[in-house]
């Protein structure tokens, strides 16, 4: 009988490591059709969940309703599962180096628990080779078994969209492979349990690893085209979303947008890619260049922010500014990679005062990543428009749906005379009329 007759009789369980915002919602789902483990190693998350509470914000409560799961930070657990999903973090560090440390952990924790038989699927993202170069060797040593011959190893990408309510888990094609055709039509079959319009079957786990870490490093660098254009046309005093939306009304046009590229998917698997070309002698110019661009436009931001104050007339030393949006991307509450921080630094860097108001972060969290948090006075003043806090600059750095339908009666409200208005993606253009207004 092979695990997937197994899991659907209910004789042996699946595990997932990690229950982020990739790997919970996978657990859940596999969860209403066959036995699930939930492994996390932080005990106060494992408890939210235990509460059927989403620890990232993406999830109700409903979403464990009707599921055949243990939830559990203790890894003993692990040893009744026959097929170990691993879907954990993989970042870079300070100096943009990848950073395999959690996914290595993970391995070590699965490969402590590896019994013959057993199928281990890796989800996080990583450069094509480190599945089998890096990951494998820890789980044949732990274990004492075989690669193949005792267990099997694949690579099924995770393509969830934080705050995408449209494209999730069960409606997008998912990638993926195995380390012979056996596994490959094994961990197919188990996937299109959960995956409504199936699965596409990559021909090696380096394919599969190689589609994932393409499919940001190439929003990436469109985005950094789009960026670049912004500043090569704000010099000519040309508007980049007006030249966009002459541009896309032909067909074959790609409508990328200007902004600050953060996250812990666009703005990082590139370095993943582009670190592994070097191994190969071969220096990416192309991506490499896309993410010095992305990764500066905090600093262009904040300077045009001060070119901005001193056309108004204003001190730049001693201004103070309210930047409305401090996570990632806009309606989620994750920080993590915010270039937000690159613009508020910027900024107290030219002595401007800074508060930051934003409808979903954690201050706590903020603080302790950057070093902010969020201001009280500002986040009454965005609830009932009020408030005698007055600021030279207001900067809406991310546009959250709480943000989009603010009037510029609203943003006078809380600037101080001849204040400016800083709309880093556009959202108010054409609305207003009467204060200062730049954006990208």
């Amino acid at each position: 009988m092979t695990i997937y007759e197994k899991l659907l009789k209910k004789e042996t369980k699946l595990s997932v490591i990690g229950l982020g915002y990739v790997g919970l919602p996978i657990a859940l789902e596999f969860a209403r059709k066959i036995k699930v483990v939930g492994f996390d190693i932080k005990p106060d998350r494992v408890e939210m969940m235990k509460n059927h509470v989403d620890p990232s914000g993406e999830l109700p409560s409903e979403s464990f309703h009707d599921t055949d799961i243990l939830i559990t930070a203790h890894p003993e657990d692990l040893k009744s599962c026959t097929f170990h999903i691993v879907a954990v973090p993989t970042p870079v560090d300070k100096h943009n180096l990848p950073d395999l440390s959690p996914l290595l952990a993970a391995t070590r924790t699965v490969a402590k628990v590896l019994k013959k038989g057993d199928y281990v699927v890796y989800e996080s993202t990583v450069y094509p080779g480190a599945t089998e170069e890096d990951c494998v060797p820890i789980l044949e040593n732990l274990s004492g078994l075989k690669f193949i011959d005792d267990f099997k190893v694949g690579f099924s990408p995770e393509r969830i969209n934080p705050g995408d309510k449209e494209h999730s888990l069960t409606t997008v094609i998912k990638i993926v492979s195995g380390c012979d055709k056996e596994s490959l039509e094994e961990i197919a079959k188990i996937y299109e349990l959960i995956v409504k319009p199936g699965v596409h079957r990559a021909p090696t786990i380096k394919v599969a690893e190689a589609a994932k870490i393409i499919e940001n490093a190439q929003r990436d660098v469109n985005i950094a085209f789009m960026n670049e254009l912004s500043i090569i046309f704000g010099r000519m005093g040309i508007n980049i979303y007006d030249v966009i939306e002459a541009a896309g009304t032909k067909w074959n046009f790609l409508k990328f947008y200007p902004g600050l590229v953060g996250g812990h998917c666009i703005g990082v698997d590139p370095y993943y890619l582009t670190y592994k070309a070097e191994e190969y002698r071969y220096h990416a110019r192309v991506i490499n260049a896309g993410r010095y661009v992305n990764d500066s436009m905090g600093f262009y931001v904040a300077k045009q922010c001060v070119k901005q104050l001193i056309k108004a007339g204003k001190n730049v030393l001693g201004a103070k500014a309210l930047v409305m949006g401090a996570t990632f991307k806009e309606n989620v509450s994750d920080i993590r990679n915010s270039r937000v921080a690159d613009l508020i630094s910027e900024l107290k860097q030219y002595g401007i005062s800074v508060d930051v108001t934003d409808p979903y972060a954690n201050s706590e969290e903020l603080m302790h990543e950057y070093g902010f948090g969020l201001a009280e006075i500002p986040e009454k003043t965005v609830a009932d428009h009020s408030g005698n806090q007055k600021y030279d600059v207001v900067i809406v750095a991310v546009n959250h749906k709480p943000y989009l339908n603010l009037t510029e009666t609203y943003f006078k409200s809380v600037s101080s005379p001849n204040g400016i208005l800083v709309d880093v993606k556009g959202i108010y253009r054409n609305k207003i009329s009467e204060m200062h207004y730049w954006s990208l």
